[in-house]
């Protein structure tokens, strides 16, 4: 059976909708309606890249798309200034965009989209998101990565918070179409427009990130604004602090929070966490293998790209990929504590940022910070912070040094303390 079998499959006898945006809402049946001749251009084995979002139109294009076997580029509108060199990276054959297709005639080709078009599978291309170096384009064959969708599991009434050109975005997307559930999409992604749309359409499960969990606290917002429908919070895409969980844990009593892990060059893994308020978590399942090597996890995957477009393989001669995560371990659970390039080394002292960083989250006032290695003659490095407190109150910066002193050793003191609210003003009145 074809995986869209399997999706007209799944919604046979169900009469509600699955997308919902504001006041609007579809079922699955006006969203096929919307699969129209304007495709009918493109081949199977074609780049297109498909400039869209969680709306009818592009979820149509990109169900037909999946069913054509082409190599499929999923883009949002936010990354337009990149989409020339998205283009010409996916050697890119035709652009889709408001309902409108383009062709992009060229000449180039790829040995593993070669391979691709060989298998008759359809491809996936996603780019990277590193804060260092051009994007990397990820290739993965799709058809592989829709098996996982063969298996039933139960849905949530989920919001659709990550993108459209997101590994989770994509995965939120296809794990409610082929299960028969329910995707809210926000029109307001700021905290107080997110709890709206939780509250106005009984979303069950929010998949966010870090930094958006952060700004719900400091908005003062929660527990208050968050309806009791809410049940599962997922974090992931970065790193979490245990301050941020522990307040979140102890303000909403009754929800489940859970820790994901996912890298575009592996695909989807299974994650689970060791408690709610834990930040250890287990990966595995479906075939995935993991091991520590000096402190740095390494991950086996079936599920994991072909390769890059514009790069070497990272994976080993076994197949092993170097996630460059410098982690703790607690018997099968694994904590995420930083990146192997964010070793801070001071005098030939080594720790992460993130130790002193967890300090400065407990010291009262503070919301956020962050903490940088600077070049220094005598010991190699030493570190600076900037810190942005809760409701941009004054920062002592003396009392937040004693505050360190007491609880660190003397190579992880920064050199520099700076409050970010107070930067920003500056360099405005001097601008």
């Amino acid at each position: 059976m074809s995986q869209m079998n399997i999706l007209t499959g799944r919604w046979e006898g169900v009469d509600r909708p699955f997308l919902i945006s504001g006041d609007d809402s579809l079922r699955i049946a006006e969203v096929l309606a919307k699969r129209s001749v304007h495709l009918d251009s493109v081949r199977p084995g074609d780049v297109v890249a498909l400039i869209g979002d969680f709306d009818a139109q592009s979820i149509a294009d990109l169900l037909t798309l999946i069913e054509r076997r082409v190599v499929l580029v999923p883009l949002t509108a936010l990354t337009r200034n990149d989409h020339e060199y998205f283009f010409q990276t996916a050697l890119v054959d035709w652009i889709i965009k408001d309902g409108h297709v383009t062709q992009r005639p060229h000449q180039d080709t790829h040995p593993l989209l070669d391979e691709l078009r060989t298998r008759d599978h359809t491809g996936l291309v996603l780019f990277s998101t590193g804060t260092t170096g051009r994007p990397k384009a990820i290739l993965h064959d799709m058809t592989a990565f829709l098996k996982r969708f063969e298996t039933p599991r139960p849905t949530l009434r989920t919001m659709a918070f990550l993108l459209f050109d997101h590994i989770g975005g994509i995965n939120t997307l296809l794990h409610t179409l082929f299960n028969a559930g329910v995707v809210i999409t926000p029109t307001d992604r700021s905290v107080s427009g997110v709890l709206a749309t939780c509250r106005d359409h009984r979303v069950e499960a929010l998949p966010t990130t870090p930094t958006f969990l952060r700004m719900m606290l400091i908005s003062g917002l929660i527990p208050d604004a968050v309806p009791d429908c809410l049940k599962i919070i997922t974090y992931g895409t970065e790193r979490m602090d245990q301050s941020t969980l522990d307040a979140l844990c102890n303000l909403l009593p009754e929800v489940d929070f859970r820790q994901t892990f996912g890298m575009s060059e592996l695909g989807i893994v299974r994650v689970k966490s060791q408690a709610r308020d834990s930040l250890f978590m287990r990966i595995g399942g479906d075939g995935v293998q993991t091991r520590v090597d000096d402190g740095v996890l390494k991950i086996l995957s079936p599920t994991r790209m072909m390769g890059y477009l514009n790069a070497e393989s990272p994976f080993d001669a076994e197949g092993w990929y170097d996630t460059k995560d410098v982690v703790e371990t607690d018997g099968e659970f694994i904590k995420v504590i930083g990146r192997a390039s964010e070793m801070i080394n001071v005098g030939g002292l080594k720790f992460m940022a993130s130790e002193v960083e967890r300090v400065v989250l407990d010291y009262p006032g503070v919301a956020l910070v962050s903490v940088t290695a600077r070049a220094n003659p005598v010991t190699g490095q030493h570190i600076e912070m900037t810190v942005e407190t809760v409701n941009d109150q004054p920062l002592d910066v003396l009392a937040i040094r004693r505050y360190l002193s007491d609880r660190l050793p003397l190579h992880m003191i920064p050199r520099r303390v700076t409050n970010a609210k107070v930067a920003v003003g500056h360099r405005f009145k001097k601008d």
